[in-house]
């Protein structure tokens, strides 16, 4: 654990001050933490009521708590003094692959730096709102010191696990959702459009027709988790006919039919094995 007491814990040093580490800044300020800013860049501190430092060494050594917001894990590597950081507690808010997040964690540990990774699941303007959604992951204690001052950041703020990587986990998993479905959202407007159909027409049908996803993520949910992959809502027999009938339409328009193929040859590898009567959720356990 860190030397300094829990009543110093307020005080905070951010290493830098792009959008989201701007506002971080403004967050922690706002809420009334003395904070101590550092950018490679001078001049990005411009609208914080922080201290400015003139080095990341002299930055970090001004705050217990130390939260650093760069573009990747190789770049935190580099503006980082060992020495300054020791005895410290470091929250890597960079983001980056759960690999990375475990290899920061071992680094920290052999140089005696507590280590949180954190994950920021919002735009810029939520941080330190209602809206603004991070996981952190890493020794309970650690979290638990800096709880009340990493809630500053936003009301969602969570601790999801022990293990370096769990965040970035949460974060790469859930991204993975979010962006599938996004090309699946531009893919239907470029169908869409090759069969006359304008984007205004089609989108109020698209978000009702999603009214139901809340529900099917509970479902396979369900049966993931439960390694149980019942057809009552669908099998993979049907589904596999529906994908034809798409991909048919979109070959006719010669349009890309990259991301649906891919997911139609899953689907297929559930079917040559047997699974042809069972529930979509089956292809979580090819």
């Amino acid at each position: 654990m860190s030397r300094f007491s829990l009543a110093a814990m307020t005080t905070v040093t951010v290493l830098g001050l792009g959008p989201m580490g701007h506002a971080l800044a403004a967050a922690l300020t706002a809420a009334e933490h003395p904070t101590t800013v550092w950018n490679r860049t001078p001049g990005k501190e411009n609208g914080l009521n922080a201290t400015v430092a003139t080095t990341a060494a002299d930055a970090i050594s001004a705050s217990p708590l130390v939260l650093v917001c760069v573009r990747d894990y190789a770049v935190a590597r580099s503006i980082l003094d060992t020495d300054a950081l020791k005895g410290r507690t470091l929250v890597n808010l960079s983001g980056g692959s759960p690999e990375q997040a475990r290899t920061m964690a071992r680094w920290a540990a052999e140089h005696g730096i507590d280590y949180l990774d954190g994950v920021v699941m919002a735009t810029t303007d939520a941080i330190g709102g209602p809206d603004a959604a991070l996981f952190f992951s890493g020794p309970a204690d650690v979290y638990e010191t800096h709880r009340s001052t990493l809630a500053a950041l936003g009301r969602h703020a969570q601790y999801v696990g022990t293990s370096p990587g769990q965040a970035a986990a949460f974060d790469a998993s859930l991204q993975d959702m979010l962006w599938t479905s996004m090309s699946g959202v531009v893919h239907m407007f470029t169908l869409a459009k090759a069969e006359h159909i304008a984007p205004a027409d089609i989108a109020e049908h698209a978000k009702a027709l999603l009214g139901f996803f809340p529900d099917m993520i509970d479902l396979l949910a369900g049966q993931i988790g439960a390694d149980h992959y019942p057809g009552d809502h669908g099998t993979l027999d049907s589904t596999a006919a529906t994908m034809d009938h798409i991909l048919d339409a979109i070959r006719a328009r010669n349009l890309d039919n990259g991301v649906l193929s891919a997911a139609r040859a899953e689907v297929q590898l559930a079917l040559d094995a047997g699974h042809g009567k069972e529930g979509f959720g089956r292809l979580a356990a090819l």
